[in-house]
This record gives C-alpha cells, sequence and structure tokens, in this order.
C-alpha cells in the first residue's frame, strides 16, 4: 500500500488495524500518543491512591479505590493498544523510566486536601473526557475501541469530581473556601494539560491529516472551557481567571494568558512531584518483578504442556 492509498483509507473513514500497511511516522506518532496516554492513566494513579487512607467516609473511600482501580485499568487497555504497533510493555516502561517518554504534567503537582480528589475528577477527568470522546473516533482501530470503555468510566469520574466539589462548597465557610483553592491551584494546569497552542505544536499537523486527533488544541482547550465555566458557577465557585468573559460575537468565552513557561517546566521534569512521581513507579514496577517473572514463567510451563 502506498501513502497514497493510505491516506485515501483515513479519508473514507476507515479503520487502521495492526496488520493494515501503514507509514512509519504514522506508526511512531500513535506508540508517541498512546504510550504518553498510558503513562499518564498509571502515573496518575498516585495523587488520587495517597488520599485513600484519609478519604472522610467509607463511600468516599470505596468510590476513590475504585476510580484508581479504574485508571489501572485503562493504562493496561492503552499499553496493549500501543504494542499492537510492535513494541513491547518492557520496552515502553523503559522509555518512560529512562525520560524518553512522558506522562501528562498535571498529575505533577501534589494533593493537599480532600478537596484536590473533587478537583481532579471534576477538571482533570473532565479536560480528559473533552479529549477523549474525539479519540474514540480517532483512526487507528484498537486505539478507537478502547477509548470507548474508558469513556464511559471518565464520565461517572467527572461526576464523582464535581460532587465532591459541589458538597464542599454548600458545606461551612471553610470547606468552601479549601474547595475555591483547589479551583485555583488546578484550573491553570487544567487546562494546559491540552498542550501547547496550535501555533506551537508541530506534530498536530500530522495528527489532524491522519485522523489520529479530531480536534486541535486549542479548538479541545475552548470546548473544555465554555464546559466547566458554567459548572462552577452553578456550586458557587469562582473560576480564577480575571480575564474570563463572555464574547457574545465568538460564541465563546475569552480567558487569560497561560503560563507556558511553568508548563514548559514541568513537562522538562522540574514540577512539584516529577521526580517522586518517577520514583516511586520504578520503585512499585522493581518491586513487583517478582510477579512478571512467575506469570512469564507459568506461561512457558503451559504452552509446553500444550505441545
Amino acid at each position: 500500500m502506498t501513502e497514497e492509498r493510505f491516506q485515501n483509507k483515513i479519508d473514507r473513514e476507515e479503520k487502521i488495524e495492526p496488520k493494515d500497511w501503514m507509514p512509519e511516522a504514522y506508526r511512531k506518532h500513535l506508540i508517541r500518543q498512546i504510550s504518553q496516554h498510558a503513562h499518564s492513566e498509571i502515573i496518575g494513579m498516585q495523587p488520587e491512591g495517597n488520599w485513600i487512607s484519609r478519604a472522610p467516609s467509607l463511600r468516599a473511600k470505596m468510590i476513590l479505590l475504585a476510580k484508581v482501580q479504574d485508571e489501572a485499568g485503562h493504562g493496561l487497555y492503552l499499553y496493549s493498544a500501543c504494542e499492537t504497533l510492535g513494541i513491547s510493555r518492557e520496552e515502553l516502561v523503559k522509555q518512560l523510566h529512562d525520560g524518553e517518554a512522558k506522562y501528562s504534567s498535571i498529575f505533577n503537582y501534589p494533593t493537599l486536601s480532600w478537596a484536590d480528589m473533587g478537583a481532579i475528577g471534576w477538571l482533570v477527568d473532565g479536560a480528559a473526557i473533552v479529549n477523549q470522546v474525539s479519540l474514540q473516533r480517532t483512526s487507528y482501530g484498537p486505539y478507537s475501541r478502547g477509548m470507548v470503555k474508558i469513556c464511559k468510566e471518565e464520565s461517572f469520574h467527572q461526576r464523582q469530581g464535581y460532587e465532591i466539589m459541589a458538597e464542599m462548597a454548600k458545606g461551612t465557610p471553610e470547606q468552601k473556601a479549601m474547595a475555591q483553592d483547589a479551583l485555583n491551584r488546578f484550573w491553570w494546569p487544567s487546562i494546559m494539560m491540552f498542550g501547547p497552542n496550535d501555533s506551537d505544536s508541530p506534530r498536530t499537523g500530522n495528527a489532524m491529516k491522519w485522523k489520529i486527533k479530531r480536534q486541535t488544541n486549542d479548538e479541545l482547550r475552548q470546548d473544555f472551557i465554555d464546559k466547566t465555566v458554567g459548572q462552577a458557577q452553578v456550586i458557587g465557585l469562582t473560576i480564577p481567571d480575571k480575564d474570563l468573559k463572555w464574547n457574545e460575537e465568538k460564541g465563546h468565552y475569552d480567558f487569560g494568558a497561560m503560563d507556558w513557561d511553568e508548563f514548559w517546566n514541568v513537562v522538562n521534569g522540574n514540577g512539584p512531584c516529577n521526580k517522586q512521581r518517577l520514583a516511586h513507579h520504578k520503585k512499585a514496577h522493581d518491586e513487583g518483578k517478582w510477579v512478571r517473572d512467575a506469570a512469564k514463567t507459568y506461561a512457558k510451563k503451559q504452552e509446553l504442556a500444550l505441545n
């Protein structure tokens, strides 16, 4: 198959499957994007897992525990999708540990209070849903199908987070202040989750051409902001952006400038929790080696028994 025939297939809205011919650049782009997505799900378990033992009620603890387990499952779906592109799970993890692969910068911020569990669910998972809904129509079959299940679960996570924020916002003055503080700290990192502005995102062109992405970073960011401002107003919280204003002509909210210096500082490994997150993952990976070895040994025995 030539690149022209490949592009024609994509333009006809036909999925690319693992055994189909694909340009090497397309394969590498997918590995980079899907692995980053998988790593984000796994690393993202840490800031929330930190609060399981300190949840304010048994109900809250059960919900948070289930959510963290969901994120682990999402990571496994995505690693499996990535493996269909000819790269092993071991190589994917090695790239993460060696700093060759990234994960979402949002998970390098600390979770200081229970309200942060609400902010992560409402804002971080809310931003993820905006991005992932369009990824259900991505051109690569295994990625597209995995996103269908992930989106269903993430929608619950977003509602759970919003419920936490709503309950705290109508609680005591101290509880409402805690919710507002969480919103203040997570708002800007959440809207920067979508990545650099389109003018500073060189990979966007191919991603859109190949229909790996269906919307650009700026389009997704605007969609998220438009959806979220009203949600904040309903529960009496204030978006921490003095330049936020509805633009009647555009039919969208105008918003303030983002701190891209902070964004790139965190992406490059200098955020508040980068080193901690990666060290924790390496430690858990090393301590779990005996489980992986045992599973491989058992699989070999089963294979020999069948032969």
